[in-house]
C-alpha cells in the first residue's frame, strides 16, 4: 500500500473501536478484564437490551439488542453494566481528536467508528506503518483497541476492519477482491441487511461474488438505486468521499420489525413498540442526537402502512419517553385490525447540544412571558 510520491492513489482507513462501550468501561474497572462483561439498561429487573458486550461475553452467544434475560440465560456469570453515555461521549471525543492528530480528513460515522482519509499522508510514510501508528496511538494513550481497515475506498475499507477484531489491521487491494471478499455470505456484505438478503438468497445469490456476477440491469430492476450501488460494491467501487461534516447530515433515527405472525392483541404490539424505543433511544445516544418529533409505524396483513407522528416542545431522547409518545400515537390511532410490522422513528433529529441550547431558550423565553405578566398586572 505504500504509494509512490509521482502517483496519488486513495489510501482510506476505516477505524472500528472494538466493543467500545465495554473498553470504555474497562478503563474504570480494569479488574473486569478477561470476564464477560455487557453494557445493558435496568439489569436487576431484567428489562432492557444489550447494548454491547466484550469479546469473552460474546464467545457465549451475546449480542446486541439481546434482551438482558436471554443474555444472561446464554451466560449466568455474566457482569452487566448499565451504560454511561456521558462517559462514551467524551471518550468518543478524545479519541476523534486523536485521529485528527494525523490527519484533518477524519469523518466521524458513529461514536466509536469513523474514515480517515491519509492519501497525502501516505506519499511519505507507507500505509500499512501509518495505520500502526494510529493503532498504537488510540491504545497507547487512551488505552482503547481498535481495528483498521486501509483500502483505497470507504466500502473496501470498512469490510478490511471487519475481517479481523480484536486489534486486527487488514489491508483490501482491489485486486484481492475476488479472493478475499468475493467468497463472504451476502449477509456480511456492509449495506445489506437481512431482508435484502433474503430477497437476493431467493434469487440464488448468496456470496458476494454471485451479486458481482448477477445482471446488473436486474438488481437495478429489482432494487432500484441500492442494486446499482450494491453491484458497484461487489466489484469494489466506491466513489463517496471522506467528508468531515457528513457527521451532522442524519435526519431520522428509527427501528421496525416484522411479526412472526399477524396480531391484534394490543398488549404484544405495545411490548414490540417499548422494545423498539429502546433500541432508538441507544442509537441516539449513540449518535449525541435527540428529537421533538416521535412518529408510529404499523404495517397490517395487507401491507398496507400508516404513519402517525406526535411532535412536543421538550426533546426526546430516553427510551420511556420515545415509548409513551409512541403509545400516545398507538392508543389514539390503533383500529384493532391485524398488525404484521410495527416501527417507531425519532424524525428530525438533531444535536443533543442544540437540544439543550433550544430548552435554554424555551425557558427563558417562559421566564420573559412570566415577568411580562406580572408587570402588567
Amino acid at each position: 500500500m505504500a504509494n509512490k510520491a509521482s502517483k496519488k492513489h486513495p489510501v482510506l482507513f476505516h477505524v472500528d473501536m472494538n466493543s467500545f462501550y465495554a473498553s470504555v468501561e474497562l478503563l474504570y474497572r480494569p479488574e473486569l478484564r478477561g470476564k464477560p462483561v455487557a453494557i445493558a439498561g435496568n439489569p436487576k429487573e431484567r428489562r432492557g437490551i444489550v447494548v454491547t458486550s466484550s469479546y469473552e461475553a460474546r464467545a457465549y452467544g451475546v449480542k446486541t439488542t439481546m434482551p438482558v434475560w436471554e443474555a444472561r440465560r446464554k451466560c449466568p456469570d455474566l457482569i452487566i453494566i448499565p451504560p454511561n453515555f456521558d462517559r462514551y461521549r467524551e471518550m468518543s471525543q478524545l479519541m476523534f481528536a486523536k485521529l485528527t492528530e494525523f490527519t484533518p480528513l477524519v469523518e466521524p460515522v458513529s461514536i466509536d467508528e469513523g474514515y480517515m482519509d491519509v492519501t497525502d499522508e501516505a506519499l511519505t510514510n507507507d500505509a500499512l506503518n501509518l495505520a500502526n501508528l494510529v493503532q498504537q496511538a488510540v491504545f497507547g494513550e487512551l488505552g482503547l483497541p481498535c481495528s483498521i481497515g486501509v483500502a483505497p475506498n470507504k466500502f473496501l475499507a470498512k469490510m478490511a476492519s471487519d475481517m479481523e477484531k480484536p486489534n486486527g489491521l487488514t489491508v483490501l487491494r482491489k485486486r484481492d477482491i475476488q479472493e478475499k471478499l468475493w467468497p463472504l455470505p451476502l449477509i456480511e456484505m456492509h449495506g445489506v441487511g437481512a431482508k435484502t438478503n433474503e430477497r437476493l438468497n431467493r434469487a440464488g445469490l448468496k456470496t458476494i461474488g454471485d451479486l458481482a456476477e448477477a445482471d446488473a440491469l436486474w438488481l437495478k430492476a429489482e432494487f432500484g438505486i441500492k442494486g446499482e450501488k450494491m453491484y458497484e460494491r461487489a466489484h469494489g467501487i466506491d466513489e463517496r468521499q471522506v467528508d468531515p461534516e457528513a457527521a451532522g447530515d442524519r435526519k431520522s433515527v428509527g427501528r421496525s420489525t416484522t411479526l412472526r405472525e399477524n396480531t391484534n392483541d394490543d398488549a404484544e404490539l405495545l411490548r414490540q413498540l417499548e422494545r423498539l424505543s429502546e433500541l432508538v433511544a441507544v442509537r441516539l445516544k449513540h449518535h449525541h442526537l435527540c428529537s421533538n418529533n416521535i412518529q408510529l409505524m404499523l404495517r397490517n396483513r395487507n401491507h398496507e402502512t400508516m404513519t402517525r407522528s406526535q411532535t412536543s416542545v421538550n426533546p426526546k431522547m430516553e427510551a420511556d419517553d420515545i415509548f409513551e409518545a409512541a403509545k400516545a400515537l398507538f392508543l389514539k390511532y390503533y383500529d384493532g385490525e391485524d398488525i404484521r410490522l410495527v416501527g417507531v422513528t425519532a424524525l428530525d433529529v438533531y444535536s443533543r447540544d442544540e437540544a439543550f441550547h433550544q430548552l435554554d431558550l424555551f425557558r427563558y423565553a417562559e421566564e420573559v412571558a412570566k415577568a411580562e405578566r406580572k408587570r402588567e398586572e
